[in-house]
């Protein structure tokens, strides 16, 4: 009798093989649906969609650039043909090229970071432009966010954990109010009233980001002077954006309290610091990383108002002049970094969020 051999399967090794049917590219694919490479990709993508809007935007505007820009420099006594070639050389892109050269020029300089000379300052390019000045708004503009979020969220405890006291009642009714007022309203009444009326500072003295003399470095005297010229935009960043922080701690904590975990805690007979550090702040806290991030990328769209009233030399200042000048390589950078801030800010509370809770990978 002629004996069948049974055909046994080789053993699985995990090795699909490169022709296998839908495994030649898993590796790809699974890189491709990572959780961090997405959040990645769609924060490019919103860059790159919100750099062409601006683009096409730029050049849908009624009236010739280079025209507007001359006539401007003219009024300095500079002839009109000089105006003219100092206006074209600055611009990025050749105004009479087809728009999809023009978009494809635009497209590389920005890639290379080279986004042209700025109309306002002859021979400054608009990299060199907002390198000098955005340092200083996201000094200021971090430092008073982190401020107002640390008291804001101690307060917001507080607020929780004594609720419908006293102490209670008198924070809600101020952070009410503090996150009613804008923030450039509350530059003023520092300057008005801090300065002019009450006389605790001098507005003159703390205009603009050095005093003069002062040399940029790591000494002492750089960064005291650094903070005595950020103080007043520090405190108004505070004082705009503490208010909504106390309310929203003060409505997470309030909703964690209620929790059996924390019930479970205490019947453990875990030391109400314990409790309040481990379980209820540190989960309080967690649905609002995601605002932390966000808050700190739209301050520095704001900071032009602020800046504008304190004098204070940052890049808000610097997107209202390029506003008022027509400096359109300028404004078009500076409207591509306020936004690439945005999004980065939001990046780094999805992707810092995803650590701290991993369940939202799934």
């Amino acid at each position: 009798m002629a004996t069948e051999l049974a055909a046994v399967p080789p053993p699985d090794t995990g090795d699909t093989g490169p022709l296998a049917p839908g495994t030649s590219f898993s590796l790809p694919r699974r890189f491709w649906n990572d959780y961090v490479f997405v959040k990645v990709r769609k924060a490019v993508f919103v860059v790159f969609v919100v750099a062409n809007v601006t683009f096409f935007l730029g050049r849908a505007m009624p009236g010739d650039p280079i025209d507007v820009m001359a006539g401007r420099l003219t009024q300095g006594g500079m002839s009109m043909n000089e105006a003219r070639a100092i206006a074209m050389n600055s611009l990025a892109y050749d105004v009479d090229a087809p728009l999809y050269q023009q978009w494809w020029d635009f497209f590389v300089g920005l890639v290379t970071l080279d986004l042209g000379s700025t109309i306002n300052r002859p021979g400054l390019s608009v990299t060199e432009a907002i390198g000098a000045y955005l340092p200083w708004t996201l000094f200021s503009i971090g430092v008073g966010t982190l401020i107002a979020i640390t008291l804001g969220l101690t307060l917001g405890m507080i607020m929780a954990y004594r609720r419908n006291k006293a102490i209670d009642h008198v924070l809600s009714v101020l952070a009410s109010v503090l996150g009613a007022i804008p923030n450039y309203l509350i530059a003023m009444l520092l300057v008005v009233g801090g300065g002019m009326y009450l006389g605790w500072f001098n507005p003159i003295e703390l205009r603009g980001t050095l005093s003069p003399g002062v040399e940029s470095g790591f000494t002492l005297t750089f960064i005291g002077d650094a903070f005595y010229h950020a103080a007043l935009p520090i405190i108004t960043y505070v004082l705009a954006i503490i208010g909504t922080w106390m309310l929203v701690m003060k409505a997470s904590t309030t909703e964690v309290l209620g929790e059996d975990y924390v019930t479970v805690a205490r019947a453990r007979g875990l030391r109400d610091r314990r409790i309040a550090t481990a379980y209820v702040g540190r989960n309080a806290v967690l649905p609002l990383v995601a605002q932390i991030a966000i808050s700190f990328g739209t301050l520095v769209g704001g900071a032009i108002f602020v800046e504008q009233v304190l004098v204070y030399k940052g890049v808000g200042g610097l997107l209202l002049d390029a506003v008022n000048y027509r400096d359109y390589p300028l404004l078009q950078g500076l409207l591509i970094i306020i936004t690439s801030c945005v999004v980065i800010a939001n990046l780094v509370s999805d992707l810092l969020y995803s650590r701290l809770d991993p369940r939202i990978q799934k």
